[in-house]
């Protein structure tokens, strides 16, 4: 795990240095653009010095990353790289909609509902399946239920939302967002501390904690893949309204009139950046910091069984809070067009 740690700080220094150097972007004349975009065989030797340098310095480094002054600052970042896989889970979600709907075809319509059912299918069957694991008949499993039953509520509460005639939303989007709130509820109990007694897997907590390790994991490089793939878009969530596309870039070539071994005049038109390179960056060092947090199970107390990752009532509050959150979100773009009429929430 310490190796794994090292690499985590590595990787986070790496992209902070990175999102501290492009602050200020705007234009793509900027000397700075041509770093973001390219200097791949730098950028690798910069990545793999970092990454080396922090096999070598004291653990007492480490243990300030993870455990120490920098605490604090790990658990907001991650906290804060939580929020940023919610808001990439929205956008997914309602590009996945629109892109079906404007298709304007039976089959992409019948798609969408066979997509809507089989979500709320598994919505439901999922609770079904969390109360026979997280709620013991011989146990007052109080907490675990209210949990549960939250989470239904939140499912039944985004569509009744989503079909409202002044909402005019989508019930696609809705069903997944309550599979992915199910799923967060299933992570906060699966992380209560396997002497618990309301923590029907205990049994199984090794296979248990790994399997969540594994598929916070995945999450991880799932948002920091799409947030790669969304910034170029002109429509990506990285990008102010206003921004072009970041594909409309100056030919290899310019005029006549540009002179040999020069890049863009000072007259050159201003040419806006489509998205913040700064938040780009930043997207992926609070994925460092979030790796380290799951390994740690968010704590610096030693757990009782040190195999046992990403367990403990930190993890749990930490989940749960992240569906109130993913929930809070997805209500808020649905009623936020209501109460601001005014704004372009497009």
């Amino acid at each position: 795990m310490n190796a794994v740690l090292r690499l985590s700080l590595g990787n986070f220094l790496f992209f902070a240095i990175f999102a501290l150097t492009m602050i200020g972007v705007k234009d793509q004349n900027d000397r700075r653009d041509a770093w973001h975009h390219g200097g791949w065989i730098a950028k690798f030797a910069i990545w793999v010095v970092l990454v080396v340098l922090m096999f070598f310095v004291p653990n007492i480094v480490i243990s300030v990353y993870v455990f120490g002054i920098a605490e604090i600052l790990s658990k907001f970042g991650s906290g804060l790289f939580l929020l940023v896989q919610v808001v990439m889970l929205l956008d997914f979600t309602n590009n996945w909609n629109d892109s079906w709907v404007e298709k304007d075809e039976q089959k992409w319509e019948i798609a969408l509902l066979v997509v809507t059912v089989i979500c709320y299918l598994a919505t439901f069957a999922f609770s079904g399946v969390l109360f026979m694991w997280f709620n013991p008949s011989d146990h007052d499993c109080g907490l675990n239920v209210f949990f549960i039953v939250l989470t239904m509520i939140l499912a039944f509460a985004f569509a009744i939302i989503a079909l409202h005639p002044q909402v005019n939303g989508s019930v696609m989007p809705a069903s997944v967002i309550s599979v992915y709130c199910a799923y967060l509820c299933y992570t906060s109990l699966s992380s209560e501390p396997y002497d618990y007694a309301c923590n029907g897997l205990h049994m199984h907590s090794k296979q248990v904690s790994m399997s969540a390790l594994v598929l916070g994991m995945l999450t991880t490089v799932l948002s920091v893949v799409y947030s790669a793939v969304r910034a170029g878009s002109s429509t990506t969530f990285l990008s102010p309204p206003s921004s072009p596309r970041s594909g409309a870039r100056n030919p290899l070539l310019g005029d006549s009139n540009v002179e040999e071994g020069k890049g863009n005049s000072e007259g050159s038109e201003p040419r806006p950046v489509s998205y913040s390179y700064t938040f780009f960056h930043l997207i992926f060092a609070l994925a460092s910091m979030y790796s380290a947090m799951l390994l740690t199970g968010w704590t610096s107390a030693t757990s009782e069984r040190s195999e046992l990752m990403d367990v403990g009532w930190t993890t749990v509050w930490v989940r749960i809070c992240t569906e109130w959150s993913t929930a809070a979100l997805y209500i808020w773009t649905l009623v936020a067009p209501l109460l601001f009429p005014d704004r372009d929430f497009s």
